[in-house]
Formats: C-alpha cells, structure tokens, sequence
C-alpha cells in the first residue's frame, strides 16, 4: 500500500514538473515585438536612438522591431548611420509611417526605403527626397548636382537590394516627388509592401509573411500571439531632441546672447555669463542639425551690438530702431528651409524680438541714468553740495564749515557770516570755496 502512495505520489510530481516545463516553454516561444517612436528631424539623436533600439532588438531575440516613422527630413550622414543599423540587423525592421496624416519627407523616405518591410498608414505620404546644404547656404549648380546624384545613386542602391520601384525612387530624389500610400503600394514593382492602419494591424498582417533580408536570406516572420515591447527614448536623448527644434535652437540662441550681453554691461554679474554662454553652446548643438543662413545668425548678433551702442552713443533712438529691425529680420532669415516644420513662425518671433528689445532698452535706460546721476562720494561728489558756514568768512580769508557730517576749511571770495547757508563751488585738497546760495 505505501509503495503504491509512492508511486502515485512520484507519477504526479513528474506530471506537474512537465506541465511547468512545456508552460515555460510556451511562454518562451512567444514571439516579441519592439516598437518605437520616431517623431522630428532625423539628426544624430534620432540616429542614437534608432541604433540603440536595434541593438536592444537583436540582445532580446524578437522576431521584429517596428519604428512607427514621421518626420520632415534631417541630416544624410546620420540617415546613413540609421540604415547601416538596419542593414546589419539580426532582427527584422519594419518601418511604418504613420499614423494617418503624418509622413516621411527626404531623410524619412531613405530610412523607409531601407527597411526590411516598408509599411504606410491611409492618408500619409513618403518622398520629396531632394538633398540641400545642411549649412542653410547656397550651392552652386555643379554642386547641386553632385550632391543630388550622389543620393539617388545611394536611394538606388538600397531600392534595387529591397526589390523596390528604383525610377520612382530615383524620381523622388532629383525631382522631389512626393507618394501617396495608394501611388506607393500599387507601383510595380511597389514603394511599400503593407498598408495598415496602426502597428498591431501591421502585425497581424505581417504574421506568416516571408521576407527577404538585404544579404539575400529569407526569413518567415512568426507573430501569432506576439508580445509586444516599447522602447523608449532616455531622458538625455529626449533632452537633446528637443533641443535640436528650431524653435528651441531660436530661444537658446537669443537668451544665450542676451545673458553675455547683461554679463559685459555688468562684469562680475557672474549668473548671465554663465547661463548665456551654456545657452550659446546649446544652440550651437542644434545649429549643427538645422538647416542655418549664417546672415540670419550675424544679423541678430548685430541687433544685439546696436542695442549695446545705444548705450554709449546719443542717437536720439535711431541705433535702437536699426538693432530691433535688426534683430526681427534676423529671426526671420534664420532657418533656411521650405518645409513648415522647420520654420520659426511669426508668433514665436514677434513676441521674442518685442520681449528682447524691451528688456535690452529698459537695461539702457538704466545706464544712462546711472551715466546722468551726480556722485555722492569723492571730490565730484563734495561739487554743488550744502554747508554751513561755523565761523565767519571774510572776502580772500578762511573759515570753517560743515558738509558731509565733517568740518572743512573754506574759503569766499564774499563776507560770509557764521550759520549761514553756503553751496561748495570748488574743492582744492581740503580747501573748499564757498558761495552763498
């Protein structure tokens, strides 16, 4: 009887023990998915954060990694940087423009070229991949187009390796074309492969699809019952993203030097020299990104100059006119790009110029009135003040009185009697000459 409850008792351990183990193994088999977000100018950041994700991917054995794609263009090196880690991935990447309404313009349209699955949401558009100075300046027509067929070789390269439309693709470089998702996906051969309306209809219809990886390798992608995984950007990254925005490259820019401005009016202030110069080095992290004219940057640091001369310099408010004019058209002329997210619109510039050109004429209003107050200290400062006479003065001779709460010697050239009211006219050493008032 014992040796049967033994046997029964070891059957049942043995029965649980593989009834875990399958349901450890099933839950091991479950495919994951890493998704991430792409939203704004594709700039090194992006390139980190992009490259990041993709590593993660791969240490994690998913079965795909999605980026969910809008922005309206960036910088080809760190477009290319993006596309290597896509190329060299273990994982598959898709990448999906969307949501509706959104869209990938000029570097987004490479990095959607690129990908493993290119997939697009209803209502959204890819192209316009056209290169231009990242400088902001103006090329000449040979350089333009060494640059232009420099990329559609590159957009072909990858196009061609994908199984994609190479003349479409080479159309939206040199000809800045622009593609609905229906133009996409119904080209021959087509742009994308998938049209969904978010990442888990992208999943559900990618579930089974073979695919074919840019070393030539096929690849059938399991994502029945996929578990799905966000990546998200680290504060340092979304720090710098956000820095690397014209708008907040533009403030950076004008607060950084209105603080060195403060700082040379006032040396020793110490706070606006410090916070100036890190708001100037900010900024030019994100002038690096963005597409700058160099005239618009020099003409707000010569609107900054002529509000200083103000200053210094009687011109009945002319220079302080010229420096505001200055300042406004600056900030106009400072990003250098046709594409409205890119642009700093007058409702950021009206009121910065305005709000900066108020703080800078108040800051000269107090200097010229500092300039124009009389010194209390010092012999400038002994110069027009009152006494009072302690003993009688006669004409040429010497006397005492009192001013400043000390006693002096003084002289008049006038009879002066004792208590009465005199004004210092001139101070020699410590002789005063006095006047009655």
């Amino acid at each position: 009887m014992r040796d049967r409850w033994l046997l029964s008792t070891a059957v049942l351990v043995a029965t649980a023990m593989l009834v875990a183990d399958a349901a450890t193994s099933a839950r091991g088999a479950v495919p994951i998915v890493e998704t991430a977000t792409v939203d704004g100018i594709i700039h090194p950041v992006a390139a980190e954060f992009m490259r990041s994700a993709i590593a993660k991917a791969d240490a994690d054995g998913a079965a795909l990694i999605v980026f969910t794609l809008h922005t309206p263009g960036g910088l080809l090196d760190s477009t290319r940087d993006i596309n290597n880690a896509i190329i060299n991935a273990k994982t598959p990447v898709a990448v999906f423009v969307g949501p509706a309404g959104y869209r990938a313009a000029s570097a987004g349209f490479l990095i959607t070229i690129a990908a493993d699955i290119a997939a697009m949401a209803p209502g959204t558009h890819i192209g316009a991949a056209h290169p231009v100075s990242g400088s902001g300046e103006k090329v000449d027509e040979v350089m333009a187009k060494k640059m232009a067929s420099d990329t559609a070789a590159y957009a072909r390269t990858l196009a061609t390796q994908r199984g994609r439309n190479v003349p479409l693709v080479e159309q939206a470089v040199m000809e800045s074309r622009s593609f609905t998702e229906q133009e996409a996906s119904t080209a021959t051969p087509p742009l994308v492969d998938v049209i969904a309306t978010d990442v888990p209809d992208l999943v559900r219809k990618l579930d089974g699809r073979t695919i074919k990886r840019f070393d030539g390798r096929t690849v059938t992608l399991a994502l029945a019952h996929a578990e799905t995984r966000t990546i998200e950007m680290t504060r340092a990254q979304r720090a710098l993203s956000a820095i690397a925005h014209p708008q907040i490259a533009y403030l950076l820019l004008t607060l950084g030097t209105l603080g060195l401005t403060i700082e040379l009016w006032s040396p020793g202030a110490i706070l606006p020299g410090v916070a100036g110069g890190i708001c100037l080095l900010l900024a030019f992290f994100a002038l690096q990104v963005l597409p700058v004219s160099y005239a618009g940057v020099l003409l707000i640091m010569l609107g900054f100059l002529l509000l200083v001369i103000e200053v210094k310099v009687t011109s009945h408010g002319v220079l302080a006119a010229g420096g505001i004019a200055s300042l406004f058209f600056g900030s106009l002329m400072l990003i250098d790009s046709p594409l409205p997210e890119m642009q700093i619109g007058l409702r950021m510039i009206l009121p910065v110029t305005l709000a900066l050109a108020g703080i800078l004429l108040f800051l000269v209003r107090l200097g010229v009135r500092a300039q124009r107050t009389p010194s209390i200290t010092g012999e400038s400062g002994m110069l027009h003040s009152l006494a009072e006479a302690l003993t009688s003065i006669e004409p040429g001779g010497v006397g005492r009185v009192a001013t400043h709460g000390e006693i002096w010697t003084a002289t008049a050239s006038e009879p002066i009697a004792a208590g009465d009211r005199v004004v210092v006219t001139e101070v020699k050493g410590l002789l005063l000459t006095v006047r009655r008032p």
